[in-house]
C-alpha cells in the first residue's frame, strides 16, 4: 500500500497529493473499484451527483472499514441544483445517497454562469459548513473572475478549485492565483484523455530518465506543480502504479519541458465561460 503525502488546504484540512477519480465506476463493479483504490492507499475519493456513484462510494467506504476522519470524500452539487434552498437540499440528497453523515469535500461542479446562481449556491455551502454537514467547501471549473467575485461578495474563499489541468493545458495563470489566494488547485482529466500525451517524446523520455511508466511522469508533474490529480481506473494494478509517484523527483526543466507541451483544452465546448452542464 502507497503512503500519500498530504498537504494542509486553508482550512487546516489535511488534503492528499494524489486522489482518487470514480467517473463511470458505478454498480457493483464501481463499489469493487474504489475498495481496491481504498485498499492501495487513497484517501480521497472524489465523486459527484452527475456520476451516479454517490451510493457506490459510499459502500466502499464503509467496506474499507477506515474511520471516517481517515478518508475525505468528495462529491459535487450539479448545475439543476443551483440556488440556496436547492443546495442545501441537494447536499443532504447526497448524503442520503453516500450513507454518511458529512461531505468531506463539497464542490459547485460548474459555476453554468448563465443561470447566474452559483453565488446563491456558494453561501448554501457556507451555512452547510457552519451546521457541520460539511467539512470543506470549494468549487471546480472557475476562472479567476469567478473566483474573485465569490471572495469578494461572501469573503469566504474556496479551499479548492478542480479544474481541467495536463501538460497540454497547464494552466499557469489560473495556478498562480491559487497560490497567491490560498486555493489548492486539483486536477481532473489529469492524463488528457482522449489524447496521443503519453506517447509524446518528451514525456517517454522523462519516464526513462527516472525508470517510471509514461502516466507516473505525468502524475508526478502535477504533484511538483502543487496540484492533486485524480486519475481514474478500475484496474488494482494500474491504481498502485498511479499512487507510486512519491519516491523521485523530477528536474526543473524536466517540469517545465512538460508544461511546454501546452496547447489549450483538450475539449474546447467544456470551457467554463460557456459550458453549461446541469
Amino acid at each position: 500500500m502507497t503512503s500519500i503525502p498530504t498537504v494542509a488546504l486553508d482550512d487546516g484540512t489535511r488534503f492528499p497529493e494524489l486522489g482518487f477519480g470514480t467517473y463511470k465506476l458505478t454498480g457493483d463493479a464501481g463499489v469493487d473499484a474504489v475498495a481496491t483504490a481504498i485498499d492501495a492507499g487513497y484517501r480521497l475519493l472524489d465523486s459527484a451527483v452527475n456520476y451516479g456513484n454517490e451510493a457506490e462510494v459510499g459502500e466502499a467506504v464503509r467496506r474499507s472499514g477506515l474511520g471516517r476522519d481517515d478518508l475525505i470524500v468528495a462529491t459535487k452539487v450539479p448545475g439543476r441544483d443551483h440556488g440556496f434552498d436547492e443546495t442545501l437540499t441537494s447536499a443532504r440528497a447526497s448524503l442520503d445517497r453516500l450513507g454518511l453523515e458529512r461531505i468531506d469535500l463539497y464542490l459547485i461542479h460548474w459555476p453554468n454562469p448563465s443561470v447566474g446562481k452559483y453565488l446563491d449556491t456558494w453561501r448554501a455551502m457556507i451555512r452547510l459548513r457552519e451546521d457541520g454537514l460539511v467539512r470543506s467547501i470549494g468549487v471546480s471549473n472557475f476562472t479567476e473572475p469567478m473566483l474573485e467575485r465569490l471572495i469578494d461578495e461572501t469573503g469566504v474563499t474556496p479551499a479548492v478549485n478542480q479544474v481541467e489541468l495536463h501538460p497540454y493545458f497547464p494552466q499557469a495563470a489560473l495556478r498562480a492565483f491559487h497560490a497567491a489566494h490560498g486555493i489548492r488547485t486539483e486536477s481532473w482529466s489529469p492524463l488528457a484523455r482522449r489524447s496521443e500525451l503519453l506517447s509524446e517524446p518528451i514525456v517517454s523520455q522523462v519516464a526513462a530518465a527516472h525508470g517510471v511508466t509514461p502516466t507516473q511522469a505525468v502524475l508526478r508533474w502535477h504533484v511538483q506543480l502543487d496540484s492533486t490529480p485524480i486519475p481514474k481506473s478500475a484496474h488494482a494494478d494500474r491504481q498502485r502504479e498511479n499512487a507510486d509517484v512519491f519516491d523521485f523527483v523530477l528536474t526543473d526543466d524536466e517540469v517545465a519541458a512538460l508544461s511546454g507541451l501546452s496547447r489549450g483544452r483538450v475539449r474546447a465546448d467544456m470551457d467554463p465561460d460557456t459550458h453549461e452542464e446541469m
